[in-house]
């Protein structure tokens, strides 16, 4: 099992890193940074390019929230418990989904 550990945290740092450079691109101090000029012709355009980036920059915050949260329950002996009744997530869903914290039933 510590093996098994040891691949999911090596998984989880992996993804985290990624996540960490997709939000960095996306975003300058945390607020989202479309490059256009003040006088650019479509702002209707920009608006909405930035409200999907805004929307983009929160879903992997999101994902990295999880990922910090797996990496802290393999640290404190919690991986691979169910968050909500206690029971052992299966191996074939910590494989697919490496920062869950839930079994199956409570997905």
């Amino acid at each position: 099992m510590a093996e098994d550990l040891t691949d999911i945290r090596g998984t989880l740092e992996s993804e985290r890193r990624h996540l960490l450079t997709q939000i960095d691109e996306l975003t300058v101090g945390g607020e989202i940074d479309l490059d256009f000029d003040d006088d650019f012709a479509d702002r209707g355009q920009v608006a909405g390019e930035q409200g999907e980036n805004q929307v983009l920059a929160r879903t992997l915050q999101t994902q990295l929230d999880l990922v910090d949260r797996a990496l802290a329950r393999i640290d404190d002996g919690s991986y691979g418990t169910c968050t909500v009744c206690g029971d052992e997530i299966g191996p074939e869903r910590q494989a697919a989904l490496p920062a869950t914290d839930r079994c199956i039933t409570h997905a």
